[in-house]
């Protein structure tokens, strides 16, 4: 392979990546309704925001300066970017995000839970790490434990796994 095949296969690669292909789509999405809002925004809450400016031809502002327009500052245009904002990223949260997350957990492959130990493996357990640290006795492969406790050890399993008494007399 020369590396110009492998660099067009590198680049397809990455273009075929989830991440990639929703991005993009997110952002056509977020561009072709942004135009939508914006148009809602300057037909219909900037005329209402007008209402409350004391020049219908500036709208809603403060002018600093009587006798110059210059000095006008609109604040029509600030309350409708902060509202065409705020509708922009509300859509895009709910015609995209929470439905595409509901569909990643629906779809989603399932992950195996490790069961918790079952009282008999962990007594194992507990047996051959005493063995090992005791050095009384030793532990084999199959969980084998020689010395002086062996019997007692090996007989509150047998109890367990039989579904009877741990040895101690109570049922488990």
């Amino acid at each position: 392979m020369d590396t110009t095949s492998v660099m067009f296969k590198g680049f397809k690669d990455f273009l075929m990546r989830g991440n990639v292909i929703d991005l993009a789509v997110a952002v056509v999405m977020g561009t072709a309704f942004t135009a939508i809002v914006t148009s809602v925004t300057k037909g219909l809450v900037e005329p209402l925001l007008a209402v409350f400016g004391t020049n219908g031809e500036l709208g809603l502002g403060i002018q600093l300066i009587s006798s110059k327009p210059a000095t006008f500052v609109a604040l029509g245009p600030i309350i409708s970017a902060g509202i065409n904002f705020v509708l922009v990223a509300a859509v895009l949260y709910f015609v995209l995000i929470l439905p595409m997350n509901h569909l990643k957990k629906r779809f989603a492959a399932p992950t195996e839970v490790k069961a918790d130990p079952t009282e008999l493996e962990l007594l194992v357990e507990i047996r051959d790490l005493l063995a090992a640290q005791r050095g009384g006795g030793s532990a084999d492969g199959n969980g084998v434990v020689e010395g002086r406790h062996a019997l007692k050890v090996d007989a509150l399993a047998d109890g367990l796994a039989s579904g009877g008494t741990g040895g101690d007399g109570l049922k488990k």
